[in-house]
């Protein structure tokens, strides 16, 4: 018919959208996927059994074990920590209210080497405080605590500050304690943002180097890190040992993510 008006196919890119998404493509492509793909080629260089007796080293093996079971005991703190500083800079007033939401954000601004010189210069042989936790696995704590607590902060703050207080209330009128209402009211809808803030200070936990270089004695069996052990590898003429242990830090950062945002997406669909 004539003067009719034909709609356009919805999934048609629009005019700059064909170009916009070539370029995003190709900018993941050569930035992310590459790489990543240049390490996993590096690590399997020597073939599967190469891989497996590169991972096998009992050096190797104690520095993945010890990385792992820190970043999880750290962000298990997190979780909690995160969670009370979020909810006291939301819902109370005090002095230095303003300083401290500041400060939570100084070990994202600081590099990492930084961190590590203030974590030496606070806890080290000449601690001003009088404590002395460098080159052990304290030390290696306290550090990825230091790095990572922002996450959880900044991941819960917003959800609390957007949650009508209103439904708190309601549930405290009809008899429900603080607590119950927190656990049935507040946390239900703290889920999605607690899970993104774990899946981020768990991966960067995982991968920390810079603050742990200087802050935990880099001793095998001991308090040698899985980054460091790489940077090892690397200088002792071993690059696909060190791409191969790479891979490992690799591959507990995507699933530790994608299991948290199918998690999210879960506690999203039940409301």
């Amino acid at each position: 018919m004539a003067g009719a008006i034909t709609a356009e196919p919805r999934s048609r890119l629009a005019a700059g959208s064909g170009l916009g998404l070539g370029l995003a493509t190709t900018w993941l492509s050569l930035l992310v996927l590459v790489p990543l793909a240049a390490v996993v080629v590096k690590a399997t260089g020597h073939g599967w059994d190469g891989y497996w007796k590169a991972l096998s080293n009992p050096s190797t093996a104690a520095a993945l074990r010890l990385t792992v079971t820190q970043a999880v005991l750290v962000t298990v703190v997190n979780v909690v920590l995160g969670t009370v500083v979020a909810w006291v800079l939301v819902r109370d007033d005090f002095p230095g209210k303003a300083l401290l939401d500041l400060v939570i954000d100084v070990p994202f601004a600081l590099p990492t080497i930084v961190a590590g010189l203030v974590l030496l210069s606070l806890y080290g042989p000449k601690s001003p405080v009088g404590l002395h936790f460098t080159n052990s696995r304290v030390g290696i704590f306290v550090a990825l605590l230091f790095v990572t607590v922002p996450f959880v902060v900044r991941a819960v703050q917003p959800v609390l500050l957007e949650l009508d207080r209103d439904v708190e209330e309601a549930a405290a009128s009809l008899g429900a304690s603080p607590f119950t209402a927190f656990r049935r009211v507040v946390f239900p809808n703290l889920v999605p943002a607690l899970a993104a803030g774990t899946a981020l200070a768990f991966a960067r936990a995982v991968s920390e180097y810079g603050s742990l270089v200087l802050v935990s004695g880099n001793r095998p069996f001991a308090t040698e890190v899985a980054a460091v052990r790489v940077l090892s590898l690397n200088e002792n003429d071993n690059p696909a040992g060190a791409a191969a242990v790479a891979t490992v830090l690799l591959a507990v950062a995507i699933v530790t993510l994608v299991g948290i945002d199918l998690l999210r997406r879960w506690a999203v669909r039940r409301g």
